[in-house]
């Protein structure tokens, strides 16, 4: 039996559509990155960035459980003395969920080029509408 070794040149990329509304936003965020890695192939390879496209649809209504919204906090530091920055999860969901969702995808990603790559290939809309019907997406159900 051989083994397979997908070359990026070769690979066929999909396009897939997830609705998070009324999800939690972890378990989105894990089936998306699932995708966007490509682990959901039977020719996975670790070293070849062999993820398909996924768009995201209603971030907005995505689901944060137990007391996440008021616990949790997006931090940011300019880099200068007193430069950190914390918005709560619960403003981070009303003013930009696609951030949200983003980040919570990022960091199931790896920290190299291939999650980079990865993470570019993810769309991700607060709305019910999205600008990537001409791909036609397979719309995926958890």
């Amino acid at each position: 039996m051989a083994t397979i070794m997908a070359k990026r040149e070769t690979l066929q990329r999909k396009w897939y559509l997830l609705d998070a509304a009324g999800k939690p936003l972890g378990h989105t965020a894990a089936k998306a990155a699932a995708i966007l890695r490509g682990k959901h192939k039977t020719d996975f390879t670790p070293n070849v960035d062999c993820g398909d496209f996924v768009i995201i649809v209603n971030a907005k209504d995505a689901v944060l459980t137990g007391k996440k919204l008021d616990q949790k906090f997006y931090r940011t530091h300019s880099g200068y003395a007193g430069g950190l920055k914390e918005t709560k999860y619960r403003t981070l969901m009303q003013t930009k969920p696609e951030l949200a969702m983003k980040l919570a995808i990022k960091g199931m990603l790896p920290k190299n080029s291939i999650g980079r790559w990865s993470l570019d290939r993810a769309k991700i809309y607060a709305g019910p509408e999205h600008k990537n019907s001409a791909q036609k997406p397979e719309t995926l159900e958890d």
